[in-house]
């Protein structure tokens, strides 16, 4: 663009500057050499007609106006606004002035002296108006001036539709844009509610039979307290009356964690208000020593080495998952190694990390079913708790390596380790759990430490 219209204001130009050649001393003279070096410098007004279409326009306007040039630099900027601006009344308002002034250009060259008009080269006979010759014209002035008013229109009908179509079209991939950025949003609304309406009949069942069984359970262990607190009180029935406390009060905190859960399948939306930490789920020493204690009041032989440093320094979010990390193996072994000892050790601190190592030995019943083979296949025999065929590397423990069998067996018993494998990968931290060689099983997890936002 910059080139075809530096070449259309030289060539007027030039044509204009015809008649004053010989005359060096002349204003008009100088003017003219003005004009034709200022023509290699007007056209890169184009390059602002992205960002000032406007501005551009009316820049051109002025330079055609002024200076003896084409009105091409002009339609140009014309094409540009029409092209960025859709206001009905400036798209009136311009092409009207860019018809006035493009006709005006024209007229001003086909109303020079033959010799300086490109419109009388145009219409003149050949071999003629050069190397001495007179210039001849095939006809009168009327025709010239009419063509270039005409010439001069249809450039501007060409300008203008051409500036419409580019509008048009870009209107058009908006108007195509909007339309698949709605598709794309029904769609997601049209996903999230058959998600949210899956999430409805998963709470809907699990109101009916988890919360139900649960209730059950509450309402039996309130009868077993009340029941037990008839005997006579002795140091045989004291410890019977704790115990029927304990599954009372575990009973309902289960059920009120049910609930909670069920709200959060009905209401999402309230979700994430719900997941963030909180002082129960916290890895603090009052949830560490809650956890410990709950453990033990049920019956569970646990031995524990806790060595946590600068936890107010700690992330929430690694925390719980370090919290729930813990939560989860003493669950798993109260489930399924009910009378074994289990070992918790958790230690805590910037340098490390987080480390939480849970284990206990294989209940009898998983150690019985081994028999005939060698130890790792005597590991896949073992309870669908705690077994697998496939062996993983080994963890380096600070206190001993062990080679750890990686579950997997199929069955349901693991999905609450899998859940908290992939929790603790997307913190990423990593997770190990199995048996080893002697029948061990073993929770290994470390967390990054990363430090809390709040400080």
């Amino acid at each position: 663009m910059i080139p075809a219209a530096a070449f259309c204001c030289l060539m007027q130009c030039a044509f204009a500057a015809q008649r004053y050649m010989d005359e060096p001393q002349n204003g008009m003279y100088v003017w003219m050499i003005v004009s034709t070096l200022l023509a290699f410098v007007f056209p890169f007004l184009l390059v602002a007609r992205s960002r000032y279409p406007e501005l551009v326009f009316w820049l051109c306007c002025a330079v055609v106006l002024v200076f003896p040039y084409d009105p091409m630099l002009l339609l140009m900027a014309l094409t540009a606004l029409l092209a960025r601006r859709s206001s009905t009344k400036r798209t009136v308002r311009v092409v009207g002035v860019a018809t006035v002034i493009a006709v005006g250009a024209h007229l001003r060259d086909a109303l020079n002296t033959p010799e300086s008009s490109l419109w009388h080269m145009i219409f003149a006979k050949p071999h003629t108006g050069r190397n001495g010759v007179p210039l001849e014209m095939l006809t009168g002035e009327t025709p010239v001036v009419v063509t270039a008013v005409c010439v001069a229109l249809i450039e501007v009908a060409i300008a203008t539709l051409i500036g419409l179509h580019i509008r048009s079209r870009a209107n058009l991939q908006t108007v195509k844009a909007r339309a698949d950025a709605a598709t794309s949003h029904a769609a997601t609304l049209q996903s999230d509610l058959n998600n949210q309406q899956l999430a409805d009949a998963i709470a809907a069942e699990a109101h009916d039979t988890l919360a139900h069984s649960l209730s059950l359970l509450a309402l039996n262990a309130s009868a077993l307290q009340a029941e037990a607190g008839k005997l006579e009180p002795s140091a045989q029935t004291q410890p019977l009356v704790r115990q029927c406390e304990d599954i009372r009060r575990q009973a309902a905190g289960a059920l009120d964690e049910a609930h909670a859960i069920i709200d959060m399948l009905r209401h999402p939306q309230r979700a994430w208000e719900q997941l963030i930490p909180s002082d129960e789920t916290a890895l603090t020493r009052d949830s560490l020593d809650a956890l410990v204690g709950d453990a033990r009041n049920a019956g569970m032989r646990l031995n524990t080495w806790i060595d946590i440093q600068q936890l107010s320094a700690l992330d929430e979010g690694i925390g719980k998952i370090a919290y729930r990390a813990i939560q989860e193996g003493l669950t798993n072994a109260r489930r399924h190694a009910p009378d074994a000892p289990v070992s918790l050790e958790v230690t805590a601190n910037p340098t490390h990390g987080v480390h939480v190592h849970v284990s206990n030995p294989a209940p009898p019943t998983a150690t019985a079913k081994t028999g005939a083979t060698d130890s790792t296949t005597r590991a896949t025999s073992s309870s669908a708790s705690q077994t697998t065929p496939a062996q993983s590397p080994v963890i380096q423990d600070s206190a001993r390596p062990t080679r750890i069998i990686t579950p997997h067996d199929g069955s349901h018993s693991h999905n609450g380790l899998a859940g908290l494998t992939a929790r603790i990968a997307s913190a990423h931290g990593a997770c190990r759990y199995g048996l080893d060689e002697r029948l061990v099983f073993h929770l290994d997890v470390r967390l990054p430490w990363i430090a809390s936002a709040r400080r």
